[in-house]
């Protein structure tokens, strides 16, 4: 048995996603755990990472795949974490051009090169998983699935026994505001929802600015994440009409806090989002099953309340951030293991 509190695992991460909110949460909850933050703008040339946090003494290296090349260390295991692939095909009609170039001739070759010299690899969801191993052509059950976690003691629902100020609905949508987020549809939905609702958004981590103007939605621009609690509390339900997602981890903390949810049927949301227990998922950029959905528990509090009891007990279940800490601790100590025998 590795004894954890005598090895230094070093994790490069881009700032401004929610695989950084990951990985310094593992930070947060293992000493050995050290996250080295650099700016994403870094990856318009990869080469400067090759220096990135070379003065840290590292047992172990464990970042996303995207860029894992330039971390790698002589004679120092790898961990690369799928928290999502945009790589194929599908994705391309949400990409700028742009994007879609850099993806078919830069990252798609440094994802190859980080799977084909990572020791373990893992992915956040099945979904993802299985769409990484078909798409790289490995062979099954080379990618551990490892399920995002969630602070459940931090995200809680609201305090019952106090009535609203008034009987509006309030609908969150959190996340950027991309194509891939589906937030190109909100005011779609917003022109289709009874008039006592109305939707709030968050601007996201990396973007910035709001949406054309609808008097059914509120920009509260960007929030900090330490904030994120206290905001699901104000919400009646979570609106995720997102093209893709390599977990959900909003949709997660939406659960966690006793909220249903109304989201794509797409990639890994199926795996958070029991239909018609804990909320409703549409086909995807269908604005009127959003839209009826959202209708639907507006005039519903009490299946509000149960989808909500129900999402909370499955992330409780199946979700926390224990859970997710415990099973990376275990890969940590399994890699260091074969390392020390070989």
């Amino acid at each position: 048995m590795i004894e954890m509190n005598s090895i230094d695992i070093v994790s490069p991460m881009a700032t401004g996603n929610g695989a950084f909110i990951v990985h310094k949460t593992l930070e947060s909850r293992l000493d050995c755990y050290h996250v080295v933050p650099y700016n994403p703008y870094r990856t318009l040339f990869p080469p400067s990472l090759l220096s990135l946090g070379r003065f840290v003494h590292a047992d172990l290296i464990h970042t996303t795949p995207d860029y894992a090349c330039f971390h790698l260390r002589k004679n120092i295991p790898l961990i690369i974490t799928f928290h999502n692939y945009v790589l194929d095909a599908f994705m391309r009609s949400y990409s700028s051009q742009l994007q879609n170039i850099h993806y078919q001739i830069d990252l798609k070759a440094f994802t190859k090169l980080s799977v084909k010299i990572a020791n373990r690899m893992t992915a956040v969801s099945q979904f993802t998983a299985n769409l990484v191993t078909r798409e790289m052509q490995l062979p099954d059950k080379s990618i551990c699935v490892i399920y995002n976690g969630i602070d459940h003691k931090l995200f809680l629902p609201a305090r019952h026994g106090h009535q609203k100020a008034s009987d509006k609905i309030n609908v969150l949508f959190s996340g950027n505001l991309t194509q891939r987020k589906g937030a190109h549809w909100l005011s779609s939905i917003a022109s289709r929802l009874d008039k006592n609702i109305n939707i709030t958004y968050t601007s996201g981590l990396r973007s910035s600015g709001s949406l054309l103007h609808h008097p059914q939605l509120e920009c509260l621009g960007p929030v900090p994440y330490k904030d994120m609690p206290a905001l699901y509390q104000t919400a009646d339900m979570l609106l995720f009409p997102t093209v893709r997602e390599g977990f959900g981890l909003a949709a997660a903390e939406a659960m966690a806090c006793g909220l249903p949810v109304v989201a794509t049927d797409c990639s890994s949301l199926p795996e958070l989002i029991d239909e018609g227990k804990g909320g409703f998922l549409c086909p995807l950029g269908d604005v009127d099953a959003f839209s009826s959905k959202i209708n639907l528990l507006a005039e519903n509090p009490q299946l509000r309340r149960e989808m909500g009891e129900y999402n909370r007990a499955k992330v409780e279940k199946m979700f926390t951030m224990e859970r997710m800490v415990n099973q990376y601790k275990e890969l940590f100590e399994e890699v260091l293991s074969d390392r020390k025998i070989t």
